[in-house]
């Protein structure tokens, strides 16, 4: 009996050969962090109330931390493990987050993250960069499953991907440690075969 066709993420295919696209979206453009990024991914990521809704970004955030994490993007994306956008604003160009996507080709998914700059928190900055992000990833990379998942603390997350058209599939109790503290996190996904907003 033939296997069914793999995706074409999972065949390690020509996406990953070009640079990392920019995707456009009505009031955001995603696009690759520079080099020139760093000081305002410090300054934004002083901010502990963004560490405190993430799992890896640290509290406080270290100064030169920024430059080596830019300088891993393109090798990630090369090599098909991973793509990180930077969200900007497409009316001044600034920048007031960051987007990004963790790849398992083999099964054809991917672990949606993100995190925005406290100003733009509430204006629905996160769940444009989430939607076209999401496009992107059914429709160019022809992903099959894209998963997330937030601290039960912080269900604003949660209406952030629920809005971008995922769906909570349960909860996972003490499943990551915070600063040595255990937290219950909630998970959501999206189907490429299930209906967008």
């Amino acid at each position: 009996m033939p296997r069914p066709a793999t995706p074409g993420a999972a065949r390690g295919a020509a996406p990953y050969s070009s640079p990392l696209p920019t995707l456009e979206a009505e009031r955001v453009a995603l696009r690759a962090f520079r080099a020139t990024d760093a000081p305002e991914v410090e300054r934004l990521l002083a901010d502990g109330a963004i560490a405190r809704n993430t799992l890896t970004i640290p509290h406080p955030y270290p100064a030169g931390t920024a430059v080596p994490w830019i300088a891993t993007h393109a090798e990630e994306w090369r090599e098909g493990r991973a793509g990180t956008w930077a969200i900007t604003r497409r009316a001044d160009g600034a920048l007031v987050g960051a987007v990004g996507l963790r790849i398992s080709a083999v099964h054809a998914r991917a672990e949606v993250g993100y995190w925005v700059a406290v100003t733009e928190w509430g204006k629905g900055i996160a769940t444009e960069a989430v939607r076209r992000l999401i496009a992107f990833a059914f429709d160019e990379l022809r992903l099959h499953r894209l998963q997330a998942h937030h601290f039960v603390e912080n269900p604003a997350s949660g209406r952030v991907m629920a809005r971008a058209g995922m769906r909570a599939e349960g909860t996972r109790r003490g499943a990551f440690f915070r600063d040595g503290v255990p937290h219950d996190v909630v998970e959501y996904a999206i189907l490429r075969t299930d209906a967008r907003p």
